[in-house]
């Protein structure tokens, strides 16, 4: 028979795209549809195509396929870390695919408790993909994120370390993590926008209420910046960092008063980079502020992070 070297042709639908007075045409604006029956038909055509053309290398994947894992430790485990009087680690078994995260209370020399199996979880899934492990500060709960479509748009789930319940908090199109208020109830997560996937939005949710409900509160609303929520080290704050290439801006929230407004810290200026830390009663500032070509340390105190006190 003889073999088509033809590749599918999509076709084409004009649109006219419009923004800032600007117009452009783009000829395949509806392949951006991904529950088209026909972009899927024609992505299985393409998919199709390329299995036909390398048909006769396929000896030749599975050879440089069982040659490349024979060099990984498939048994392997990553570097332990201690926090709040738990040792955390992940391990990979042999016949598993996915990591196995770990902890043991107070040494690594105690029992080994198994928080999620990766293995079991990605069960009935054609991809799995886990993220955003947070424990709560009590140690109770565990905070995770899951992506089983390959686009990181993470729905946050909920877990009980002592019982292993799953609670029934579910939250879709996060980013994957969430920072824990210091009353164990209390979490801040960040949304993507359904479009873009930029992060876009910061919301505070309480354990066991509606997440329809949830209160959004910091919305970045520039276009080139991108906002993530985490926690101190010191795990006395609260930090809403947004980032563009060249300028920063950071809020904070004591993490003992989860519904008080979040502060801002230092408003942001062009080309102006900074990040922070807290220790006891002082912010420690990494800076190109001054012309500091390859940053400088500052610090300021917890109650005056304005840049002239620094």
């Amino acid at each position: 028979m003889k073999k088509n070297n033809t590749p599918p042709a999509a076709k084409q639908a004009p649109k006219t795209l419009e923004i800032h007075g600007d117009k452009r045409i783009d000829k395949y604006f509806w392949m951006n549809d991904r529950e088209n029956p026909e972009v899927i038909t024609h992505l299985e055509a393409e998919n199709g195509y390329y299995d036909a053309m390398t048909a006769h290398t396929k000896t030749l994947q599975t050879e440089l396929f069982d040659e490349m894992k024979s060099r990984i430790k498939l048994d392997d485990e990553s570097v332990p870390f201690m926090r709040r009087g738990y040792w955390y680690y992940a391990r990979y078994e042999k016949q598993g695919d996915y990591p196995i995260f770990c902890r043991k209370k107070g040494s690594l020399e105690a029992e080994e408790e198994v928080m999620f199996d990766g293995n079991v979880m990605a069960k009935g899934h054609e991809f799995f993909n886990m993220a955003g492990i947070s424990i709560s500060s009590n140690n109770n709960l565990a905070a995770f994120g899951v992506d089983t479509v390959s686009r990181r748009k993470y729905t946050l789930r909920i877990k009980n370390l002592k019982t292993g319940e799953l609670y029934a908090d579910t939250i879709k199109n996060t980013t994957g993590s969430v920072a824990w208020a210091n009353d164990n109830k209390t979490f801040f997560y960040t949304r993507k926008d359904e479009q873009t996937l930029r992060s876009d939005r910061v919301y505070q949710h309480v354990l066991g209420e509606d997440p329809a409900e949830d209160k959004c509160v910091f919305h970045e609303g520039e276009d080139t910046f991108n906002v993530g929520v985490y926690k101190s080290k010191s795990q006395q704050y609260i930090i809403i960092g947004t980032h563009s290439t060249l300028s920063d801006e950071y809020h904070i929230l004591d993490a003992d008063k989860p519904e008080e407004p979040f502060r801002l810290f230092q408003k942001r200026q062009p080309a102006m980079e900074y990040g922070i830390s807290h220790y006891n009663q002082h912010f420690y500032i990494i800076t190109n502020k001054d012309e500091a070509t390859n940053f400088k340390l500052m610090k300021t105190p917890v109650g005056q992070t304005e840049q002239e006190h620094w």
